[in-house]
């Protein structure tokens, strides 16, 4: 495994270098479902392989594989096929999506997989030792009790697809922050709108953010938000409390047609993928460094982008090997050309595109 340090000391070939490139820390996804025609919640192993080369290929050196609500048996059998990614490093761990979600703001989420807050069988999903966060909704049962039981395996609480109001969901991240990191899984999508009188999780989630009490998920690909929320949120909370996500799925990098995200189909129409039925935005179809230059075009300075992209999420994840170019990190170098397309990426010290 190779390591950042000085060039000198390098003895495999060092990226291109020109006047005009940009070298920037590998990026790191905290929720991705799939891409390059694979999905994380459905694909085989060498789906599943291919979808997290699809990303690596963009410079995402970092990657968090994201599953959505399924019955227990189908996660466990999940689990077993990422397992083995996780351990070779292929993958940075697992992130289950539910089920211990609300039904009414269950978007992209199959509403007859959702369960109540349920610590025994968290438990069970947690015992593969593959699992680095979980989405639960603030006013799910037991919500407490299963925040214990993610500090216990070492795992991240992130509050998401959730109907709570203001007063529920700053009482569950307060309780979640005095034990360590939080975070709120894509801010605004999966939530009900923040309204004057009715401020929700969304306005919750800025105050906690603004407190450094918790960091938010955007999914700044121009789809989720729009380009004015994301610049708004990176003025109100800075960008150490901002974690871009790509929240791609199987379509990330493939043109439009049927897919599947889980056990549910999508059809994606210009680039936007959406549940067949229902029409609910279902995931995106970018990968990160596509979200980072979104973020940038919507007026957010290069280097808060890149601090929301690489360094922040590593923290959350307790990562300080990664998503940074300082000596001793793991050498992973993403090149751009000034219009932020990738011209070439080293991941532990190993090239994976160059131009």
């Amino acid at each position: 495994m190779g390591y950042a340090g000085p060039a000198a000391g390098f003895a495999g070939d060092l990226p291109p270098a020109a006047p005009d490139r940009l070298l920037l820390p590998g990026l790191v996804d905290l929720h991705c479902h799939g891409g390059g025609g694979h999905g994380f919640p459905d694909g085989d192993t060498a789906g599943v392989r291919a979808a997290a080369a699809h990303h690596r290929r963009g410079g995402t050196t970092t990657l968090v594989a994201s599953l959505v609500s399924a019955p227990t048996e189908i996660l466990l059998a999940r689990l077993d096929v990422l397992a083995p990614l996780v351990r070779a490093g292929e993958l940075a761990g697992v992130h289950l999506e539910g089920p211990f979600l609300s039904a009414a703001r269950c978007g992209a989420q199959d509403p007859a997989a959702l369960l109540p807050g349920d610590p025994a069988l968290l438990r069970r999903l947690l015992a593969a030792g593959v699992v680095v966060s979980v989405t639960l909704a603030p006013e799910t049962a037991h919500a407490d009790e299963l925040v214990a039981v993610l500090r216990e395996h070492g795992a991240l609480p992130s509050f998401g697809h959730t109907d709570a109001s203001a007063a529920t969901t700053t009482a569950a991240v307060r309780s979640a922050a005095r034990t360590g990191r939080v975070s709120a899984t894509h801010l605004f999508n999966g939530m009900p709108p923040m309204l004057s009188r009715a401020p929700g999780p969304v306005a919750a989630c800025l105050a906690a953010a603004g407190r450094g009490e918790l960091v938010v998920e955007l999914v700044a690909d121009g789809v989720h938000l729009a380009p004015e929320t994301v610049a708004a949120v990176f003025d109100l909370v800075g960008p150490a409390q901002v974690a871009l996500v790509s929240d791609a799925m199987a379509a990330a990098g493939m043109p439009d047609g049927g897919y599947r995200l889980g056990g549910l189909p999508v059809t994606v129409s210009g680039g936007v993928a959406r549940l067949t039925t229902g029409g609910a935005i279902a995931g995106g179809t970018s990968r990160l460094l596509d979200v980072v230059r979104c973020t940038v075009a919507a007026g957010v300075p290069l280097a808060d982008v890149v601090l929301a992209a690489t360094q922040t999420p590593a923290d959350l994840l307790g990562r300080t090997d990664v998503g940074r170019l300082v000596a001793g990190a793991r050498a992973d170098v993403l090149v751009t050309d000034p219009d932020l397309a990738p011209v070439a990426v080293l991941a532990a010290g190993t090239h994976l595109l160059e131009d």
